[in-house]
């Protein structure tokens, strides 16, 4: 619901997207939190000339229904060229409809029009290196004029939201009580790990906040922390080293759910890359 309402988060991805246009972007290759695929290395890129929205719940469907979706044939096709290089097991789905977690990003960056996009899908084993590795592999696009977006949460667990306020007003950002301890550990190691790391260090802290003691109580699905990697993976190559990652925007919601907006990369550069964690 966070991005079907006005926060902090919203105003900055639209900042996000008139920089992007500002600069010519070419598209957008995003991995989001709701899709995934199975098979040791198999991974999905979104063919689907005129894709559907999944219904979001709590969010007015006119705050997203008219909001013309794009897809982009030769972006996808150029990130499965890339990806096969590689070695990963890849191939077009021409059925997948849009999920919640990439176009209600996409509405806030461009509500004057979606650009040419291709959504790129997690593999169902949550193996943080594989995905940090699809992100490795999708970097080189940064240097082609596409922004790479990671969008999960850094910290989401439902079963231990505060879901009252949210059920009785509709009220989905109250806070009668502050976060938990465990949700306030594991989001400071989130904002460390991607701050104070560059290059192959950023993708090594990453996965290894897995091993978190509080990653469980943060995540009770991995699903939501997929995309940090993919992140990682395409914002932590060599060339990458000494640039770091910068937390723009933060909003809670449910009083333990929080979203970290982070950004690595800069646009004179030609090389962006951004993560909703």
């Amino acid at each position: 619901m966070m991005l079907g309402e006005e926060s902090e988060s919203a105003d900055y991805w639209k900042k996000c997207g008139d920089e992007a246009l500002a600069n010519g972007i070419k598209g957008v290759v995003m991995m989001g939190a709701h899709w995934d695929c199975a098979g040791p290395s198999k991974v999905e890129v979104s063919t689907n000339p005129k894709p559907e929205k999944s219904p979001v719940a709590y969010v007015h469907p006119s705050k997203y229904v008219n909001y013309k979706l794009v897809p982009d044939p030769k972006g996808a096709q150029r990130c499965m060229e890339i990806l096969s290089a590689d070695g990963f097991d890849v191939s077009g789905n021409d059925k997948f409809d849009w999920i919640h977690d990439t176009y209600l990003i996409l509405i806030r960056m461009f509500p004057g029009g979606c650009p040419p996009t291709t959504i790129i899908s997690m593999n169902s084993r949550f193996d943080p290196h594989f995905h940090m590795k699809v992100g490795a592999s999708l970097r080189r696009l940064r240097s082609e004029g596409y922004l790479l977006i990671g969008t999960g949460g850094a910290v989401h667990n439902l079963y231990r939201n505060r879901w009252g306020p949210m059920l009785k007003y509709c009220d989905n950002f109250a806070q009668e009580l502050p976060p938990e301890d465990w949700a306030m550990e594991f989001r400071q190691s989130v904002e460390d790990v991607i701050t104070n790391n560059s290059g192959p260090n950023l993708r090594r802290a990453m996965t290894r906040l897995m091993k978190h003691p509080q990653f469980r109580d943060a995540h009770a699905t991995d699903d939501h922390f997929m995309s940090a990697m993919f992140f990682a993976g395409a914002a932590g190559g060599e060339d990458d080293t000494g640039t770091y990652g910068a937390l723009k925007a933060e909003t809670w919601e449910l009083t333990n759910m929080c979203n970290s907006q982070f950004t690595s990369g800069v646009w004179s550069s030609n090389k962006a890359v951004g993560a909703s964690a």
